[in-house]
């Protein structure tokens, strides 16, 4: 058996087009496309399948902090220039949008999707908005959602709150009314809030926070309009956990409410490692659960077992440091028809016949395998200081 060691894995393509460090990646629309965003407060939407930009506009006068998607055709963005958006981005509206990438010097009026939702809200942590299902009961699912793409379900957003740096304000669109708000622990001194996530189990929600002291809480509000408990509290850090960045190289796993019988257990860290590879960002599960992935100052991107916390991979290509990445989702079907201009997935199709004539037509023509690949494809993306995008596909 030969011991030769096998090449460094390179990237599959790499999408070059930012004049700027590159902040915040997301695919959207069944992987289809992928949002990059950068330090001037452009977005690019790219087509996977061509690789090349079929949406480019200035959607902040600051850089942005993250992007997320919304349903099928509505796209989120929070900069910091203290304004979180919603923009109406779907296929059919990509026609009417500029195309000039930030290199080639666009004119910042270029036109913009139709913006639907304005909100102001602190910036000042640098710490990116996060979001989730509204868990009060409605007729809307995931699934319904996004048959019904033009009345997606409401959603929550939590951000820093506007005048208490360490507490966190949770706003429900498409009303913009702020539905909740948690305050700064008075026992515990944590500073800022850097990292936020936000999860609905039934009507109890669940709010994860970073803070500036290495601190990690675990919020929960048992029905619509309580006030929040804090139920968890683990210092794993000694630097502040900036927005997923782990400046003291250790990367910990923490319980959420959401795991049967967690509050029956010792409340601390799952498990805590120490990388010996500090300035780690960006930090992304992907959709299986299996692995999760970092943004690494020294230019290089890891991907860890999420299970057993095991670094499985070093990427290097890049040669200054990485911000961000993100994960196609992973599912069982991705190819679509086009029905009226906008993508239709096959596990939205009742029909058995229409479905299977869809798989096979997917797999005639060059343009639908090429969608077919990009749509299957396990892609890792990561954006880099050099405003540069690496699509690598592992695992």
């Amino acid at each position: 058996m030969s011991t030769e060691l096998l090449p460094p894995a390179q990237p599959t393509f790499v999408l070059r087009g930012h004049s700027a460090q590159v902040h915040a990646v997301h695919f959207i629309q069944g992987n289809t496309r992928l949002l990059s965003a950068d330090a001037e407060g452009w977005l690019v939407s790219w087509n996977l399948a061509s690789k090349r930009p079929v949406a480019v506009w200035r959607a902040h006068g600051n850089a942005v902090l993250g992007i997320g998607s919304w349903g099928e055709d509505r796209i989120i963005t929070h900069g910091r220039d203290n304004k979180l958006a919603v923009w109406q981005l779907g296929v059919r509206d990509e026609e009417a949008i500029g195309k000039t990438l930030p290199v080639d010097k666009p004119p910042d009026t270029t036109p913009q999707p139709w913006l639907l939702h304005m909100l102001t809200v602190n910036t000042l942590n640098f710490c990116s908005f996060a979001m989730c299902l509204d868990g009060i009961p409605h007729p809307y699912t995931v699934h319904t959602a996004i048959k019904a793409r033009n009345h997606p379900p409401p959603i929550l957003i939590a951000v820093p709150n506007t005048m208490d740096s360490g507490g966190i304000d949770i706003y429900q669109l498409p009303s913009e009314t702020r539905a909740a708000v948690i305050h700064a622990d008075r026992d515990i001194t944590t500073g800022m809030v850097m990292a936020l996530g936000i999860h609905t189990e039934s009507t109890k929600l669940q709010v994860v926070a970073g803070y500036e002291s290495g601190h990690t809480m675990v919020f929960v509000q048992s029905d619509p309009g309580a006030q929040f408990q804090r139920l968890y509290c683990a210092q794993s850090h000694t630097q502040p956990s900036l927005s997923r960045l782990v400046l003291d190289a250790i990367i910990a796993k923490h319980p959420l409410p959401a795991a049967p019988g967690i509050w029956k257990t010792e409340l601390k860290p799952f498990k805590v490692i120490q990388t010996k590879h500090s300035g780690q960002q960006g930090l992304q599960v992907r959709s299986d659960g299996r692995i999760f992935a970092t943004a690494g100052w020294d230019a290089r991107l890891r991907v860890y077992s999420a299970k057993t916390m095991k670094e499985l991979a070093v990427l290097k290509w890049h040669k200054v440091g990485c911000y961000t990445t993100a994960f196609a989702e992973i599912g069982n079907c991705f190819l679509t028809k086009v029905e009226d201009g906008a993508p239709v997935k096959q596990e939205d199709i009742e029909d058995p016949d229409e479905k299977t004539a869809v798989r096979i037509s997917a797999v005639t023509t060059v343009q639908q395998r090429r969608e077919a690949k990009a749509q299957s494809t396990h892609w890792l993306a990561a954006g880099s200081k050099d405003g540069k995008i690496s699509l690598w596909d592992i695992y």
